[in-house]
């Protein structure tokens, strides 16, 4: 069996080998960096199939790192390991093109479980079964396209992340009903911890943002239960 190939940009000398031994105890191939300024050269070099980056680093932070390896390579998986836990921080790492965060310290076992769902999100989206083209999601002005990870606006586009295009998934598969909350974390994360409950705050907030020019598109907070997308007619 192939093993999954981890760019490991960490600082941090005692956290970095734990880190790296651990995952290649369990069947992972890792390139370790500790410095921003190689990162790149290595993520070329070696080809990795996930990157996990560390924020604050040398020479070069994680964020700038990432923008630069979804310039390359912009449908690779980057999950950012952070001791920041602000809002304005998370929006700031998933604008540059981070797919996951979490927060340290963390349990291998949690990074191990990240690594794993954000490749199955990224290898497996929904496919199209009629086969006669990419399939869209008319969602009043709007044209969701999930194989193509885009939302179409007028004549604007704009490219989703994998997780994004997932979540709009959930909330658009049954419009009739709420998605629960609890649904969201499990299969978009892999557990409903809290921290990862304020990620799915933030996925949510950049959701309605992009919906913004439409006034009849609302997502819903169902308190205690989740989220419910609404599509109303412009005669309503």
């Amino acid at each position: 069996m192939e093993k999954i190939r981890v760019l490991y940009v960490e600082d941090e000398p005692f956290l970095a080998r734990i880190v790296k031994e651990s995952l290649e105890s369990r069947d992972f191939e890792v390139s370790l960096v500790a410095s921003g300024a190689d990162a790149i050269p290595e993520f070329e070099a070696f080809k990795p199939q996930i990157c996990v980056l560390d924020v604050m680093l040398p020479q070069k932070d994680g964020f700038s790192i990432a923008k630069e390896i979804k310039a390359l390579s912009p449908g690779m998986p980057i999950i950012f390991l952070t001791a920041k836990v602000q809002t304005e921080d998370l929006l700031k790492g998933f604008a540059s093109g981070g797919n996951d965060y979490l927060r340290k310290p963390f349990s291998m076992e949690e990074l191990i479980v990240r690594i794993h769902n954000l490749l199955n999100i990224t290898a497996n989206p929904q496919p199209n079964s009629a086969g006669n083209g990419p399939e869209k999601i008319s969602l009043g002005r709007f044209v969701f396209y999930p194989e193509l990870l885009e939302l179409h606006y007028d004549n604007s586009v704009k490219k989703l992340s994998q997780r994004e295009t997932r979540l709009l998934q959930m909330l658009t598969g049954d419009m009739t009903i709420p998605v629960l909350r609890k649904d969201i974390l499990l299969e978009l994360w892999g557990d409903d911890s809290f921290y990862n409950s304020r990620n799915l705050d933030v996925y949510i907030s950049r959701l309605r943002d992009y919906f913004s020019g439409d006034p009849n598109i609302e997502i819903i907070t169902k308190k205690g239960v989740g989220y419910h997308f609404v599509v109303r007619s412009s005669d309503d």
